[in-house]
């Protein structure tokens, strides 16, 4: 596992598991207490996490919060974005969409507004109109 960045933006690359985790705490904690504002993961190179990895990202999601600042997830892997929504985490970590190459969102998960002009606005995250997703 590798940690290279600043207070304000990490990247993290290769495992975050249990043989990981208290170097990832240490770093992840030293940057929420140095900085201010947002402080952004970048997971484009993570290869995988286990479930001790995720609580050292709760961990470091929880100390922002009492330290006034958001943790801020960015180019989650499809993987680890699937294993968020399955324990429900979407709805509590910050989470920015993955970008194409040319900086362009590469999928969106409810449309802005509405469809067509006077037609409801889409359920949260269902993207069909007066359709609610399981809570």
């Amino acid at each position: 596992m590798h940690i290279r960045g600043d207070h304000a933006e990490l990247v993290v690359g290769g495992r975050l598991d249990v043989r990981s985790a208290a170097d990832a705490r240490t770093v992840l904690h030293a940057a929420v207490d140095s900085g201010d504002g947002d402080l952004v993961l970048d997971l484009a190179e993570l290869d995988s996490w286990d479930a001790t990895g995720l609580g050292v990202i709760m961990g470091a999601h929880r100390r922002a919060g009492r330290c006034g600042r958001r943790l801020v997830l960015r180019e989650v892997p499809p993987q680890m974005q699937r294993v968020l929504v399955a324990t429900r985490l979407h709805r509590i970590l910050a989470i920015e969409p993955a970008t194409t190459p040319g900086g362009r969102p590469a999928t969106q998960t409810a449309p802005a507004g509405p469809a067509t002009p006077g037609a409801p606005p889409a359920s949260p995250g269902t993207g069909t109109p007066g359709i609610l997703a399981n809570p």
